[in-house]
């Protein structure tokens, strides 16, 4: 059973609120962090959150991750199709992540509609808004 999980938030998210509020909303990442972590309590969980722009520190809370959480959920951003150290962080880990974002990427720009972490994922969900993030606490907790 999944007891305590990690939330990363890649590059930009830091600006939840006032970035593209067309695709992203105009609620910040505050707002968006206590509700996923009311979210996992209410599902018998334990929540951390982390962001960073810097791929090396993703990186790194990712390795740190495969001791201390049962389960992580990931907004990878833009490096969500590129980064293949990402990629084999997580493939590295055994623990299970499931992707998400914000918006629909594949209904935006045609080179975000290829995810190279995907695959190393137990899952992906995107277009659904906050949403997609309370969807990936459900699925960690009926793991």
């Amino acid at each position: 059973m999944i007891k305590k999980i990690l939330v990363i938030h890649g590059p930009n998210l830091n600006l939840l609120g006032e970035r593209e509020p067309g695709i992203y909303g105009n609620t910040g990442i505050d707002a968006l962090n206590s509700n996923i972590i009311d979210r996992a309590k209410k599902n018998g969980m334990e929540c951390e959150v982390f962001q960073s722009n810097h791929e090396g520190a993703i990186i790194d809370k990712l390795h740190a991750a495969r001791t201390s959480f049962d389960g992580v959920i990931i907004n990878a951003g833009a490096y969500t199709h590129y980064s293949y150290a990402i990629r084999d962080a997580i493939a590295a880990i055994k623990i299970p992540v499931i992707e998400v974002h914000i918006s629909n990427v594949f209904a935006r720009d045609e080179f975000r509609s290829k995810s190279v972490i995907a695959p190393v994922c137990k899952g992906s969900i995107s277009g659904f808004g906050f949403g997609s993030y309370y969807l990936a606490v459900q699925a960690l907790a009926e793991l």
